[in-house]
């Protein structure tokens, strides 16, 4: 990857979640710290429809809060493709994603299409393994696509 004064980072839903995640206060502490950074330019950040998706299927209280967060940071929203759906499938089928959670590769595929730098996640179950980063890459290769890397806020931030 060239070097970039700004890197395009896409956030899924953990990243909004742990926000406001009281019962975890270390990751709260780095997430507001990020989004900190995010105010001052430090990064051109993105969602994508999955995440408002997933927003909207939450309570009333916690879905105000978390679009509160995506509008006072003016986090632009990538759509979902049909072609990100047919790769995130790739993912699962190749045993990267378990078929249940299937919108974690849904976040992935539309990363991937999008020209993102780094998938921001708090899923350490799922997206945020090395197994998980190094197969995904290796599909993406295959099909003849671009690179992707999945991180936590936590290691972009400065």
């Amino acid at each position: 990857m060239k070097y970039k004064e700004k890197l395009k980072v896409c956030l899924d839903t953990s990243v909004l979640n742990f926000y406001f995640a009281l019962d975890s206060p270390a990751e709260m502490g780095i997430t507001k710290k990020f989004f900190g950074e995010l105010r001052k330019g430090s990064f051109e950040a993105f969602i994508s429809d999955v995440v408002i998706r997933e927003i909207y299927e939450a309570g009333e209280a916690k879905r105000g809060k978390l679009m509160k967060l995506v509008r006072k940071n003016r986090l632009s929203v990538i759509p979902l493709e049909l072609k990100c759906e047919e790769l995130a499938d790739q993912y699962v089928n190749a045993g990267l994603v378990p078929l249940k959670y299937r919108d974690d590769a849904l976040h992935v595929a539309i990363a991937v299409f999008a020209d993102i730098d780094i998938i921001l996640s708090w899923n350490l179950t799922h997206l945020v393994k090395v197994k998980t980063i190094i197969g995904v890459n290796q599909v993406n290769e295959q099909l003849g696509l671009g690179r992707i890397d999945i991180r936590t806020p936590g290691e972009v931030i400065p």
